[in-house]
């Protein structure tokens, strides 16, 4: 919600503004409800938020007090995730598990192309802009009140996914990111065999002042999991990741290993 875009100096500058109780327009920022379709309208106007952001923010109204929602894509997901992202933007924890692919925010622009080639639902004239979201989606990793812990299963890392060149890139790109202070990225080993991430990849999102989410992307849907029970059964699945992951060290080594197999021996030399 665009306050930002005002001259109001304060929250109680604004509910003076709209003659509501401050406490109102606290609960109504803070995701707790407690307003009508012509209140939210009048908000929105008085903050200068366009017509289609308003529709938007209208439309999501009457499902505000519903836990956990499935969002349908249709044959494809969205070039632009806007509640994912939305989501990694105001999150102060983010721990993600990938099985066979490279999480999304820490894909090489190449890795990402030669993932999406492979796809039968992307279009090739898609493809760029899809690129040019997920780079804006990973500019979110630079914000120092997000802490990332990514956990990555050892065969994701082996794929020859675009071959040789991608590859090698790819685990530089993952190098780099893994001594960034609020990132870490732990492998899990493939000689362990079965393990608690085997069902579904998932993000796990926790926030300063909204309860936890847990997304969970498939081909054409994207669930966002918010009910006590499923985020207790999930917080279980990430200390089992943890017991079975390398730690950050061993997983920088094993990456650093993988990326010096892929130099050719006469420039190795």
């Amino acid at each position: 919600m665009a306050i930002a875009r005002t001259d109001f100096s304060s929250s109680q500058a604004l509910a003076e503004r709209l003659d509501w109780d401050p406490a109102k327009l606290s609960d109504l920022l803070n995701g707790k409800g407690g307003t009508s379709a012509v209140e939210l309208g009048l908000l929105l106007g008085i903050c200068g938020v366009g017509p289609a952001e308003c529709a938007h923010l209208l439309s999501l109204l009457p499902v505000a007090h519903v836990k956990s929602w499935l969002q349908v894509h249709g044959t494809r997901p969205p070039v632009h995730h806007r509640t994912l992202v939305e989501s990694i933007a105001a999150a102060k924890t983010l721990i993600s598990w990938r099985g066979l692919a490279l999480p999304e925010l820490l894909q090489t622009p190449a890795y990402m192309r030669a993932a999406m080639s492979a796809s039968p639902n992307i279009p090739q004239d898609e493809v760029e802009a899809r690129v040019e979201a997920r780079l804006k989606m990973q500019e979110h990793l630079r914000r120092r009140g997000l802490i990332c812990t990514f956990y990555i299963h050892e065969v994701a890392l082996s794929l020859p996914v675009g071959g040789s060149d991608v590859r090698r890139e790819q685990l530089h790109h993952l190098l780099r990111r893994a001594v960034r202070p609020n990132i870490v990225i732990r492998i899990m080993p493939a000689k362990i065999g079965a393990h608690a991430g085997m069902d579904m990849p998932f993000t796990r999102l926790t926030f300063e002042k909204y309860e936890p989410v847990v997304c969970v992307e498939c081909e054409n849907s994207t669930a966002f999991i918010e009910d006590e029970a499923s985020l207790d059964g999930y917080a279980t699945t990430v200390r089992a990741l943890s017991e079975s992951s390398l730690d950050s060290e061993e997983s920088k080594a094993l990456i650093a290993r993988l990326g010096e197999a892929l130099w050719p021996l006469d420039e190795a030399v």
